[in-house]
């Protein structure tokens, strides 16, 4: 089989206690912004509305609508800067740099008030314990700037790895987005059916938020910076009879009963001869656990996710 791994693909090395200050400040960070997002836009099904996604200089809000204007809000990990524009031609940025989350917060809101932004949140975070407001937060203030280039570039090659994948399922998806409550890279199919409604339990977060995400029966993955290097996973909601007993795909993936899913350190990627080869065996390999304990039509939803290069190469006549 030929290798999928890009020649010019790097799958950084980054260990998870080198920086796990600056992520836990960061995650404080993106709370904040992820709450901007969600008082200004419209609730999109299981909270897509509120997610970031990769860009090419790090993680981007959608456009935010504000009184007849739009905002979009970018952490720039390349020059390490918030950057805020306005479709009034204004801009402004916050400096990323070792600050506490009570100083970021206070110099955003006067970046807001000075934009003529008005966006009300609810100022402390959730699905964290404990949740310190972000105005008295004063524990959280590391920043490593080279260990967060290291983690945006970690999440340049998964989100890509992950869009091949989304591209292999005809149903309904979500995007490849980052989450800020778990602050988790995540991807999930649906089969289009309801799902029972979810049990809640996140801490300092409503049982609403959670039944309003799991409201469909679905089959997720995602990446999360913990564990050696980080983690990947994989779950289904809800899980059918025997799928912890089912493969998880690639050597190093497994079952964990604690987490109730199936992980996979990133390092079994990372080192892998064709990393991009391995990822997709988990995803691969753990979607159809779900799908086909759930009994999903996945003659209908499964589809090619090389289906246009094949079709141009059959057609070589054919330009888009």
């Amino acid at each position: 089989m030929a290798r999928l791994t890009p020649a010019g693909a790097t799958w950084p090395e980054l260990s998870v206690d080198s920086w796990s200050d600056t992520r836990d400040t960061l995650h404080m960070w993106l709370q904040i912004v992820g709450k901007l997002q969600m008082s200004g836009t419209a609730l999109i099904n299981h909270w897509w509305n509120v997610t970031s996604r990769i860009s090419a200089r790090g993680l981007r809000s959608p456009a935010i609508p504000v009184d007849g204007r739009v905002l979009d809000i970018e952490f720039d990990f390349v020059d390490h800067e918030l950057n805020l524009r306005t479709s009034d031609g204004r801009r402004a940025c916050v400096v990323l740099r070792p600050r506490t989350v009570a100083d970021f917060y206070g110099e955003l809101r006067d970046i807001l008030h000075s934009l003529d932004v008005s966006l009300d949140i609810e100022a402390a975070p959730n699905e964290v314990d404990p949740a310190i407001p972000f105005a008295d937060d004063t524990t959280h203030g590391s920043y490593d700037a080279d260990a967060v280039h290291l983690f945006w570039q970690q999440l340049v090659q998964i989100d890509r790895v992950f869009a091949l994948w989304r591209a292999g399922f005809a149903g309904k998806s979500s995007p490849v987005h980052v989450f800020w409550g778990a602050f988790d890279l995540a991807c999930t199919r649906f089969s289009g059916r309801s799902a029972p409604l979810h049990p809640g339990g996140a801490p300092n977060c409503a049982d609403w938020v959670m039944q309003e995400g799991y409201s469909r029966e679905c089959a997720s993955a995602g990446f999360w910076p913990g564990g050696t290097e980080g983690m990947f996973y994989a779950y289904s909601y809800p899980a059918p009879e025997g799928y912890s007993d089912r493969p998880a795909g690639p050597q190093g993936a497994r079952w964990d009963a604690d987490l109730g899913e199936f992980v996979l350190p990133y390092e079994a990627v990372r080192t892998a001869p064709d990393p991009d080869a391995t990822l997709l065996d988990f995803l691969d390999t753990t979607y159809a656990a779900a799908a086909d304990l759930a009994h999903w039509d996945r003659k209908l939803l499964d589809v090619d996710p090389h289906r246009l290069d094949r079709r141009l190469h059959l057609d070589d006549t054919t330009r888009l």
